[in-house]
């Protein structure tokens, strides 16, 4: 039986993916009966799309392998703190539980910066857990001290 570090191991995959197309370094995989069913990373620049974060990919593609809008039964692992697009995305598609690497303390929306995540104002509340993978935010920091290095962050 897998278990959360290795579903993050592959969510850390896929943020590396990202890194090497110069995407912000974040990635995404869905588990379903304890499988990846599927899996992304940021792709908004390649694809020139704003809402081509790690997780609403990741949720697209979960969609067409369930056939079914409504991921119940579903674990989400994000190597970063959903943003408010992404958290919206997560709670009307209905995840179950929410694994989440690292804080984003810029647009955070699980409790960094907003707490829309399980806000008592909405009906679907989400299982999170803080798994607090310094990896995770190492990939992040090293991409920004590169970007800033260039200046062009």
């Amino acid at each position: 039986m897998l278990l959360d570090d290795d579903f993050m191991k592959e969510a850390k995959k896929e943020a590396k993916l990202a890194l090497d197309k110069d995407e912000v370094p974040v990635g995404a995989v869905i588990v379903y009966d304890n499988k990846i069913i599927s899996r992304a990373h940021n792709l908004k620049e390649n694809l020139k799309d704003v809402t081509a974060h790690a997780e609403i990919l990741a949720i697209r593609q979960a969609e067409q392998v369930l056939d079914n809008f409504r991921l119940t039964g579903c674990s989400l692992y994000v190597t970063l703190e959903p943003c408010p697009l992404c958290v919206s995305a997560i709670m009307a598609s209905r995840i179950k539980k929410l694994y989440i690497g690292t804080f984003d303390l810029s647009m955070g929306a699980c409790g960094s910066v907003f707490h829309l995540i399980n806000d008592d104002h909405f009906n679907h509340k989400i299982n999170v857990k803080w798994l607090n993978d310094d990896e995770c935010g190492l990939i992040l920091s090293n991409f920004f001290k590169g970007k800033r290095g260039q200046g062009q962050v």
